[in-house]
């Protein structure tokens, strides 16, 4: 029976949440993605995990949808009870989510709830909901944004969303700390993804302007994300909790 570590990425089927599932992979864990609507896309990353040696799984997951986690965890439990020594994961990254460009004054009440059901609500009970099924000793990982730290127009509701998952973090990692779970949020800048509509990567004023406030002179790629979201599922990350740890090449510093 596979005795391996396990790591549960939502949103793995592409960008930063696929850069991270491959490095975890390559950290010898296996890893189970989840996908909104792609299933195909999430099965082409399940085969490059494969390939790297790990076991691996996809399963379809809208993180808006409270009301379906608990038949999501069952799934991914019965999965996990069919391969391995238990039902358990190692680690959560909730990386799942969505971008919003919207001035203040034209934001509807339909789109912050939206992404408050994305960004906070639904990371609050996935991550609840999946306390009985995580292993003493393993880790959560949310995903935030420089955002969270410095303001641009039009990014105030997914700031403010992502401000308070790292807040968020800390009250987790006060509260799961006796049980030896170590919780950090990771906040990438801006980075070239299709995130967003690709505006980052594809709008060259966008590109310019971000890569001139970056202390290390160029937009952030996913492979410059992964390897820390992966790094913090191993043995030599067992002393970090309660961290906002920043990935942006020194963006807006």
């Amino acid at each position: 029976m596979n005795t391996a570590k396990v790591a549960l990425v939502t949103g793995g089927s592409r960008g930063l949440g696929k850069n991270s599932a491959l490095k975890i992979a390559e950290k010898g864990l296996d890893v189970i993605i989840t996908y909104h609507s792609n299933k195909e896309e999430a099965e082409n990353v399940v085969n490059e995990i494969k390939a790297l040696g790990r076991n691996a799984a996809a399963f379809q997951l809208d993180t808006r949808d409270v009301k379906s986690f608990d038949s999501f965890i069952k799934n991914v439990n019965d999965h996990l009870k069919a391969n391995t020594e238990s039902g358990n994961i190692d680690f959560l990254i909730n990386n799942a989510g969505t971008a919003l460009y919207s001035p203040i004054t034209e934001t509807t009440e339909e789109q912050v709830d939206d992404m408050f059901n994305i960004h906070f609500k639904g990371v609050f009970f996935l991550t609840q909901k999946f306390l009985p099924f995580l292993n003493d000793g393993g880790g959560i990982i949310n995903i935030s944004s420089g955002l969270a730290r410095f303001a641009q127009p039009g990014s105030s509701v997914y700031g403010s969303m992502k401000a308070g998952v790292e807040m968020l973090t800390k009250y987790m990692a006060k509260e799961l700390g006796s049980r030896k779970i170590k919780v950090n949020a990771v906040a990438p800048g801006a980075i070239e993804t299709d995130f967003g509509g690709g505006r980052t990567r594809d709008d060259k004023n966008i590109n310019a302007m971000i890569a001139g406030n970056t202390a290390l002179g160029r937009v952030g790629l996913p492979d410059d994300i992964g390897g820390v979201v992966a790094f913090l599922c191993t043995e030599d990350a067992r002393w970090i909790t309660a961290q906002r740890i920043e990935v942006s090449g020194g963006m807006f510093f």
